[in-house]
């Protein structure tokens, strides 16, 4: 008995889900969209919530800042569930492979001690920071109306609950296999005096009503601290003989670079949006004038301790960053004049 095979291509019904086909056309839809674009609950609240009842469940009043057509807006790195995994497990991975190779060597525990202090007084007191970064992003991805914004907030919470993992890894490997490092840590971002500003800049920002102001005031802060903390100190450590410090910080640096691109993205739409552009360059110059202060003071604070330390110049490098800052606004529309820089 003979078989023969044939190739028979089913053509779809249809291209995609109704709510695309309405707005883009009858035309075939990218994953990203189709778990993203359409998703925002628009009715059947039922009732306010007590605690803001001049808001529905659902509000796009609940920020300041708004877009024409939040669902326009497109995470450029187009990250929905799988490959915003996948992304993570490759980035956690690598990190993994990093610390069980500088273990198996007992490099922490061998860091020159200038550079071992640092760590243990600054880096991983900052998973704290870390936390509340992560409070932050949650609070955002709950008020922000529009999923593909929302989305990039969830992705945003998850990261930096993971981010102040890797820097109790980081506390553990430098104690040896021990919690010492972070039972020390919990105390200095309650009680050391160059990380009470940036505590407390974090704690007002998980107050603050407005999610996007939060989001923002928290990205001043992101500015200035992983630039001069993790970038700029990367020359140092190598020519210090602090390699591992350099080897463990690529991974903080290459997330925050990803995380860069939604945030510009964002900003970007803000300031060009046809209806409210104008509106949200005033409110954003208003955030920036608001939190940029804050931000300087805790990461010079943070900055003047590297430098008792190590004598990198990283207090000047804070005031570099700062402007870099205002320069980026300004390019966007936004006028940052009256921020503190230094």
């Amino acid at each position: 008995m003979q078989y023969e095979l044939r190739q028979n291509t089913v053509a779809p019904r249809r291209n995609a889900y109704q709510v695309l086909i309405e707005r883009n056309g009858d035309v075939p839809a990218s994953r990203y969209q189709e778990g993203t674009v359409g998703i925002q609950p628009r009715e059947n609240f039922h009732y306010r919530p007590l605690w803001a009842p001049e808001h529905e469940l659902y509000d796009e009043t609940f920020s300041a800042l708004r877009l024409t057509d939040p669902e326009g807006f497109v995470d450029p790195r187009q990250y929905y569930y799988a490959p915003y995994v996948a992304a993570r497990a490759a980035l956690h991975d690598g990190f993994a492979k990093t610390l069980d190779y500088l273990d198996k060597r007992d490099l922490t525990v061998r860091l020159p001690d200038a550079w071992a202090e640092i760590v243990r007084t600054v880096v991983v007191p900052l998973r704290h920071y870390e936390s509340g970064a992560q409070l932050i992003s949650v609070a955002g991805a709950r008020f922000a109306w529009g999923t593909p914004i929302a989305q990039c907030l969830s992705y945003a919470a998850f990261d930096r609950i993971g981010i102040a993992q890797m820097l109790s890894r980081i506390g553990i490997s430098v104690a040896g296999g021990t919690d010492e490092a972070l039972a020390e840590a919990k105390g200095l971002w309650i009680q050391a005096d160059h990380l009470q500003r940036a505590r407390r800049n974090t704690e007002e920002l998980m107050a603050t009503s407005d999610w996007a102001a939060g989001v923002i005031g928290q990205d001043l802060v992101d500015q200035l601290v992983y630039p001069v903390l993790y970038q700029r100190l990367d020359d140092a450590a190598l020519l210090g003989g602090a390699g591992p410090y350099s080897l463990l910080t690529q991974h903080l640096t290459a997330w925050y670079t990803d995380h860069r691109r939604w945030l510009d993205a964002l900003c970007a739409a803000w300031t060009s949006d046809p209806e409210h552009g104008e509106a949200n360059r005033a409110h954003l110059a208003d955030i920036v004038r608001t939190w940029l202060p804050a931000a300087v003071e805790s990461a010079t604070d943070i900055a003047a301790a590297v430098d008792a330390s190590l004598g990198t110049q990283a207090v000047l490098a804070v005031t570099q960053e700062a402007r870099a800052v205002r320069e980026r606004f300004a390019a966007l529309g936004v006028s940052a004049e009256g921020a503190a820089t230094s």
